[in-house]
C-alpha cells in the first residue's frame, strides 16, 4: 500500500511536493516526531504519544502543539488509508527557518505538521548488534524524539549490513543505553531490567506500557539503578547466561535471538512478557 500524508487540512500523495526547502526541519533538523503501531484502522496508545509530542516540542523549544489539529490529521489519514495500514507517523517541525540554526522569533513561527500513514512489517523476534557509537546522556535533546536522526541511520545501516535489524549503544559513561528506534531490557537472575531515563535512552511508550502492566500482573519487570547495567552485560548474552529483549512501537516486545551474528536464545521472562504486551494491546488500543 501507498503512504498517506495530511497536512494543513488536507490530503496529499507521497510524490506530491509539500515541505519547502527552507522547513528548519529539513534543514537543520528541527522537529519531532511520533511513531504508532496501527491496529484495526486504530492507533496504539495514540493520547501517549501525543504526550509525548508535547513534551519533545517543549523540550526542543518549539511552540507547545494544537493536539486537536494533530487527531484531526490522523483521523483524515487514517479513514484514507485503509484496513491496512500498520504504521502512524506524526512530525511536526519549527516551519520556515533561516539556513542556520537560529529561529525565527516566535511570534513569526509557523510550524509545519505532517501525519502520514502506511505500510509496516514487524516482527516477532530481534536480531541485534553492538556498534562502536554512543549516545550522549548529557546532551541538550537527550530523551526527546527529534527529527535530527543521522547517527541512528548510520547505527542501522550498519546493523543492515551485518545481518540485523536493529543496533544497540552504550552512553558516554560505558552504561547500556537504548537501541536506535527501540529500548533494551536485559534478562537475568529471574528478572527483566531496562536501563533507567537517566542513561539518555528514550522513555519509549511500550518500554513504559510493559513496566506498568508487568507490575500489574506480578512479572518480574524493573528500571535498573543508574550504573547497575555496564554495557558489558551483552557479553553475557553472548554466552549464555543473560538474554536480551527489546520493545519499540512496531516491534513491541520482541526477544532477541542474534547478537553480533551469534544465535542467543529468547529468555523464558521475555516471552512471557511478549505475551502480557500483546494481550494488553487487544484490551485496549488507548491505555
Amino acid at each position: 500500500m501507498s503512504v498517506v500524508i495530511w497536512s494543513d487540512g488536507r490530503l496529499y500523495g507521497p510524490d506530491e511536493p509539500l515541505v519547502s526547502g527552507v522547513d528548519h526541519g529539513l534543514t537543520v533538523g528541527d522537529g519531532v516526531f511520533e511513531t504508532c503501531a496501527v491496529y484495526g484502522g486504530t492507533a496504539f496508545a495514540l493520547s501517549r504519544h501525543l504526550q509525548r509530542l508535547r513534551r519533545s516540542a517543549l523540550g526542543l523549544g518549539l511552540a507547545e502543539p494544537d493536539l486537536d489539529v494533530v487527531r484531526e490529521g490522523v483521523r483524515a489519514v487514517l479513514a484514507a488509508a485503509g484496513p491496512d495500514v500498520g504504521r502512524l507517523r506524526i512530525t511536526l517541525t519549527g516551519g520556515t527557518g533561516p539556513l542556520g540554526s537560529n529561529r525565527l522569533p516566535l511570534q513569526d513561527q509557523r510550524q509545519n505538521l505532517l501525519v502520514l500513514a502506511g505500510p509496516a512489517a514487524p516482527t516477532a523476534v530481534s536480531r541485534v548488534v553492538r556498534v562502536p557509537w554512543v549516545r550522549n546522556e548529557r546532551s541538550a535533546v537527550a530523551g526527546l524524539k527529534t527529527t535530527s536522526y543521522a547517527e541512528n541511520v548510520v547505527a542501522v545501516a550498519q546493523a543492515y549490513r551485518r545481518g540485523a535489524d536493529e543496533a544497540v549503544l552504550a552512553n558516554t559513561v560505558g552504561e547500556l543505553c537504548e537501541g536506535t528506534a527501540s529500548n533494551v531490557f536485559v534478562e537475568r537472575d529471574g528478572e527483566l531490567v531496562t536501563p533507567p531515563l537517566s542513561s539518555g535512552c528514550l522513555a519509549g511508550i511500550t518500554r513504559e506500557l510493559l513496566l506498568e502492566w508487568a507490575e500489574h500482573e506480578g512479572l518480574p519487570v524493573r528500571e535498573a539503578s543508574p550504573g547497575e547495567l555496564r554495557y558489558e552485560v551483552l557479553d553475557d548474552v553472548v554466552s549464555g547466561t543473560a538474554q536480551l529483549m527489546m520493545s519499540g512501537s512496531i516491534r513491541n516486545v520482541s526477544p532477541v535471538v542474534s547478537l553480533d551474528g551469534v544465535t542467543v536464545p529468547a529468555g523464558p521472562i521475555s516471552l512471557e512478557a511478549q505475551i502480557l504486551f500483546q494481550k494488553r494491546l487487544s484490551d485496549d488500543l488507548d491505555p
